[in-house]
């Protein structure tokens, strides 16, 4: 097959600066067609099965390298970008809404941020929230935010608070839809009969850790609540801090890793039974061990995007082909095992 070197094919408002020149591993796999977009929740926002994270942007990941991530994330066909307003004190949001704007890809993209763990605007008290969400739309250069995340569950402040300022927020066009972060399946169901009760607008998406190593925290009565609400799952952490990708499999690997405590706590005899799944499903499909990973978490009900974090481009190819992979009921019934 002729290796294609053009850039790829984006649609760019007038002005706008095109993606940079493609790598020749990026060339060469431009131009496959994407996975379909899945909805999120009733939302009406549709993205690719892979968010790209931009929680290490600005602070382990510079500005410069940053952007050459997102661009070969769009290159591939993504669309949904998630960051919050404490990764690196605003920088990553800075970043991405220099890129979006740099690129012409605003109605192009799904951007997602989270409110409530910052500096500046900490909690989720109406005054907390509303000043959070126009600082983010300062930093993301954009007059909406497309999915906005409650950060954290804030016991101090009454739900219907919360809610009521969110609602505002999507009445005046500066939210169009919000979901919820780290909350247990009690919290969710009380979230959800507060928007009953205040006829204010109802919940979206779920955004907790859930990966082949970490399935307790979700799987069960959280997944349970999720279902019968109707909400996209958007897990954080899909490859468990880059255990997944097989980089880390004795202490020996630890030294220089971004989270060496993490990732020490998954080097147990269950931790290498799953990477002695993922490397022999892995190899039947001639694929990297993080796309297996991947494409084990995309089948499992209401899941929509796991939100993947890279530190170079490079990483992108392997990431990215995580939807293309079609596991088998043997499988993922092995990968089931393995993890239990």
């Amino acid at each position: 097959m002729e290796m294609r070197t053009d850039q790829p094919v984006v649609e760019l408002h007038s002005g706008a600066v095109p993606l940079a020149p493609t790598t020749r591993e990026t060339a060469a796999i431009v131009g496959h067609f994407p996975p379909p977009r899945r909805a999120i929740g009733g939302s009406g926002l549709r993205v690719h099965p892979l968010g790209m994270s931009g929680k290490h942007f600005g602070s382990s990941v510079s500005p410069a390298v940053s952007v050459e991530i997102l661009d070969a994330y769009a290159s591939l066909g993504g669309n949904l970008v998630d960051t919050a307003d404490s990764y690196a004190d605003g920088e990553s949001e800075r970043i991405i809404g220099d890129w979006i704007g740099r690129r012409g890809l605003r109605d192009e993209f799904v951007v997602a941020t989270k409110v409530g763990k910052s500096r500046a605007h900490p909690g989720l008290s109406a005054p907390a929230i509303a000043a959070a969400v126009d600082a983010s739309l300062r930093r993301l250069a954009t007059d909406r935010i497309d999915l906005l995340y409650l950060h954290l569950d804030d016991p101090e402040v009454p739900f219907e608070e919360t809610l009521l300022a969110v609602d505002e927020l999507i009445r005046a066009g500066k939210v169009r839809a919000f979901g919820m972060s780290d909350h247990t399946g009690h919290r969710l169901l009380e979230a959800r009969v507060a928007c009953g009760l205040l006829g204010v607008a109802p919940i979206s998406a779920l955004q907790n850790e859930y990966s082949l190593v970490r399935r307790d925290g979700y799987e069960g009565d959280l997944a349970r609540i999720t279902a019968q609400q109707g909400l996209a799952v958007m897990p954080r952490f899909p490859l468990a801090g880059g255990f997944l990708t097989g980089a880390y499999r004795s202490r020996a690997d630890l030294p220089g890793s971004p989270d060496p405590g993490y990732l020490a706590r998954l080097l147990g005899r269950r931790g290498r039974r799953v990477l002695g799944a993922l490397d022999r499903v892995s190899a039947a499909h001639d694929a990297a061990v993080a796309t297996i990973a991947l494409a084990w978490l995309l089948t499992k009900p209401g899941v929509v995007a796991p939100v993947v974090s890279a530190r170079s481009a490079d990483e992108l190819f392997d990431l990215m082909s995580g939807p293309d992979i079609r596991l088998t009921r043997h499988q993922l019934a092995e990968l089931d095992r393995a993890s239990d």
